[in-house]
């Protein structure tokens, strides 16, 4: 098969589709990979790398779409994109369909077979292809909220971890999962005072049994989160509904509720976020402000630290990838059921429920396409 791995060009994502080492693989496996001209410079991956492991350079992002028969990326296609996306053409990114109507619909007339990272499901209903990034994002939503917490960037003016004599800031993250788990260790282990909110007694069992003592557990309703906002400093927003919207847990009448200077960092943005007021921010102008809440919305957070956060996700979406190359997407995800879960729209038509729910758009059974 031959793989396409253009430069992202959405506002500072820095981020590659593919490492060195996952070029490698392509092509011991007979595979050709183009890459286009310095597309993992950011990430610290020069092009004579590439060339050594295998791929062969192109100039310009057209010409990787117009020969590649495989796309793997690492955000969705932005407008500028839309246009290049050809019939027939598999794209295996990150797509968050639910949250942008205009990516839907392009992806839709384009005729492509778009895969989304972010809906491969395990049995257990693990998302592996997203966990990495969740855990970068949420040990990366405690630095950034530690960060905006100083008062010359508008927050409370409070140390996170505080001093000997002065209390710790409060940290209230909503939602335990992969993202709420890393957020909580990073701020625990900066000092903070933490509470995690979650609707899983179970989850919140676990996070009880292996977490520090400057970590509480409480059962998530809309009581308890306007109990703990009225105190919080620092709120992270990690909740996620796999491939559909997040719910609003915080409306803009309850900023009201907030002292002056508390920060919210919405890690769920990418799906609409979980906070009312959200809306995506870039790390260009990362940060606005409402009732004198300060609100971090950045919709590709782990491309701020590339280096890291590309090598994670190689190492997770290489095998599929590499599933997807070596047998063709159809028999692929007939073979993998994982993957399967993968396939948001095919040819035109909608497979994915999630994304039919959020634009009314008629759904499609997937298995008519594998079988």
């Amino acid at each position: 098969m031959i793989i396409g791995v253009p430069k992202e060009i959405k506002n500072n994502e820095n981020r590659v589709g593919l490492t060195p080492a996952g070029v490698m693989a392509f092509v011991r496996q007979g595979h050709t990979v183009f890459i286009q001209h310095q597309a993992g410079h950011q990430s610290g991956f020069s092009d004579e790398e590439y060339q050594e492991a295998g791929a062969t350079i192109l100039q310009t992002i057209e010409e990787v779409y117009k020969k590649a028969e495989m796309i793997v990326k690492v955000k969705e296609p932005i407008a500028a994109e839309y246009a290049f996306v050809k019939k027939d053409q598999l794209v295996f990114t990150y797509f968050h369909f639910a949250s942008s109507e205009a990516l839907t619909k392009a992806m839709i007339d384009s005729g492509a077979v778009c895969i989304s990272y972010e809906t491969v499901e395990e049995s257990d209903r693990s998302l592996p292809l997203l966990t990495p990034m969740s855990e970068v994002a949420g040990r990366m939503s405690i630095q950034q909220g530690a960060k905006y917490l100083e008062k010359p960037l508008l927050g409370r003016g409070i140390l996170l971890g505080g001093v000997p004599g002065v209390a710790p800031a409060k940290v209230v993250i909503l939602g335990g999962g992969v993202v709420g788990t890393q957020a909580a260790k990073m701020a625990a282990g900066m000092g903070a005072d933490v509470t995690i909110l979650d609707i899983s007694m179970k989850r919140l069992r676990y996070l009880d049994d292996v977490m520090p003592a400057n970590v509480t557990t409480e059962y998530s309703n809309e009581y308890t989160i306007r109990k703990h906002i009225k105190t919080a400093d620092l709120i992270i927003g990690g909740v996620l509904i796999p491939g559909a919207k997040a719910p609003k847990l915080i409306t803009k009448a309850m900023l009201k509720e907030m002292r002056p200077g508390t920060v919210l960092v919405d890690v769920a943005v990418d799906q609409g976020g979980c906070f009312e007021t959200t809306k995506p921010t870039t790390h260009e102008d990362p940060v606005y402000i409402i009732d004198d809440v300060v609100h971090y919305s950045v919709a590709n957070m782990p491309g701020a630290v590339p280096y890291t956060s590309t090598q994670a996700l190689t190492n997770v979406t290489l095998s599929y990838a590499l599933q997807l190359a070596n047998k063709g997407w159809k028999k692929a995800c007939k073979d993998n059921t994982s993957l399967k879960k993968g396939l948001n729209i095919i040819h035109g038509s909608v497979v994915y429920p999630a994304i039919s729910e959020a634009f009314d758009l008629p759904l499609e059974d997937v298995s008519t396409y594998i079988t």
